[in-house]
């Protein structure tokens, strides 16, 4: 089969690198035929990159587009190259095929299917002096900008982080709202959380990029939903055992009626002497009462 299946823009990844800061690319993949296409993602760096999602279904002409997000990272590669890479597997399904009947069978190459893949480079670019704020000008002097620098720096502010300097009120408020952005960024970041990926072993990772994150209003009534229904068990259980004891009773009677019965068929049985017998012994005395006669 050589027909294109997707179209994929960019076909190289260029993150921004900040040590410590987390940076995203947006891909954007065009269906090219007249059918139902599916595609799946994969990485070489599976703890390193989120990619959200990470498979779905594309309806013929139509556009489809997923966040690679690289993790914040603690040491600056060699030389800010890359060598991780991501796969996209695309393959035809049938038509109105939805995202929920997608499964990794369907790109396995043992299921017969024409499986297209194609690869996305990874490059990285440094923050430039303009953007970074740790290299402003202080004293009128210029600050060092290379990495080896920043690191060093890194270390430095990591190791008197302890020491608490004194704050002013406007300083105690900088920090909250940096905080409360802080945090807000990291429950973005977790609703974004990864995809099926791979490993340089070729073995998938599979997560869930939904937010596990529960109110405390619904296990309240989750709560209250479950007492209602143990409550409707155990009426439904004493119910049942009431009934059982009425049908135990009313069988224990019907055997003392049975009983009964049987006894006085017998008393009837054993009372006077039988018809038969009778005749008999009338019979009988007619005869001798005859022949004394003569």
């Amino acid at each position: 089969m050589t027909t294109e299946l997707l179209e994929i823009q960019p076909r190289l990844l260029k993150f921004t690198f900040e040590l410590k800061k987390q940076s995203s690319c947006s891909v954007i993949l065009t269906n090219k035929t007249e059918q139902y296409v599916a595609f799946k993602v994969k990485t070489t760096s599976p703890r390193k990159y989120v990619v959200c999602p990470n498979s779905g279904v594309i309806k013929p002409k139509s556009s489809f587009s997923f966040t690679v997000t690289m993790q914040a990272q603690k040491v600056a590669p060699p030389e800010m190259q890359s060598k991780d890479k991501f796969l996209v597997q695309s393959t035809l399904v049938p038509f109105g095929t939805s995202e929920d009947e997608i499964s990794s069978n369907i790109f396995s190459k043992e299921s017969g299917y024409y499986i297209e893949e194609k690869k996305i480079r990874v490059s990285f670019a440094a923050v430039s002096p303009l953007q970074s704020p740790l290299n402003l000008p202080t004293d009128g002097q210029k600050q060092d900008t290379s990495l080896e620098t920043l690191a060093r720096r890194d270390r430095v502010d990591s190791e008197v982080e302890n020491i608490a300097p004194p704050q002013t009120v406007s300083e105690n408020k900088e920090g909250l709202e940096a905080e409360m952005i802080s945090q807000g960024h990291l429950k973005e970041t977790n609703k974004t959380d990864t995809s099926y990926l791979y490993n340089r072993d070729g073995q998938t990772n599979e997560t869930n990029c939904q937010d596990p994150n529960i109110t405390l209003e619904e296990l309240r009534s989750k709560l209250r939903v479950m007492d209602i229904k143990l409550k409707e068990a155990d009426l439904t259980i004493q119910k049942l055992t009431e009934e059982r004891r009425a049908i135990k009773r009313e069988k224990e009677k019907l055997e003392r009626d049975l009983e009964l019965l049987r006894k006085s068929r017998t008393k009837k049985v054993q009372v006077g002497f039988p018809l038969l017998y009778l005749f008999i012994v009338a019979l009988i005395s007619i005869i001798v009462g005859f022949l004394a006669s003569y």
